[in-house]
């Protein structure tokens, strides 16, 4: 299902999501945190991205790790460390693994999204990132086999539902209700993970 090469084509579509978005998630960041998870995420990518081109990978996991380590060493504030550790925790689920099944990707999804909540010490429902991984969890799960457009779907609807929640961690939390109304920076960068993936799956 997913092999060491489309693993690097699913990041490397995901610093071309973070390239082109970079504006909007930092306009969304302006709204309800620090202004800066725009430049962080496309910096942190296009690193992984050099990374990426420059070296050679006999499986997913190897992948999965270096681009865990870059991001924790090039990406400032709560996301390099949130993303490091969940793509982290997801190499280490998928080790030794030519290829990567369905349910070999949903323990690499779930030990990801643990990894998020325990580094983060969130939950789902406190407006972060938590709320696209949590939920995509229990949607590949469900799934007897995944359906990308259903996988992006899944992971839109997620980002959306963050727009009513009131931030309860992280600098959004300070806002209280005035967090209320707006989309996770943290949610749409993770939608862009998923959207890149669905488009890798395809």
């Amino acid at each position: 299902m997913l092999t060491t090469q489309s693993v690097q084509d699913w990041m490397q579509k995901v610093n071309e999501y973070m390239q082109e978005n970079k504006a909007y998630l930092t306009e969304l960041d302006q709204a309800i945190g620090d202004s800066d998870h725009g430049i962080n995420m496309s910096r942190g990518f296009q690193e992984v991205s050099k990374k990426l081109e420059q070296s050679t990978y006999d499986d997913a996991a190897a992948v999965l790790k270096d681009v865990a380590m870059t991001l924790m060493s090039k990406v400032g504030g709560a996301s390099g460390p949130l993303y490091g550790t969940a793509f982290l925790k997801m190499s280490m689920a998928v080790k030794g693994k030519d290829t990567v099944d369905k349910e070999a990707f949903a323990a690499g999804l779930e030990a990801a999204a643990q990894g998020i909540q325990q580094r983060g010490k969130s939950t789902a429902g406190e407006k972060t990132m938590v709320d696209v991984w949590a939920p995509l969890v229990s949607w590949w799960k469900e799934q007897d086999e995944i359906d990308p457009e259903g996988l992006e779907a899944a992971a839109k609807e997620a980002m959306e539902a963050t727009k009513p929640m009131e931030a309860t961690k992280g600098r959004a939390s300070y806002l209280k209700e005035k967090s209320i109304g707006h989309i996770d920076p943290g949610s749409a960068s993770s939608y862009y993970i998923f959207k890149s993936l669905a488009e890798v799956l395809v």
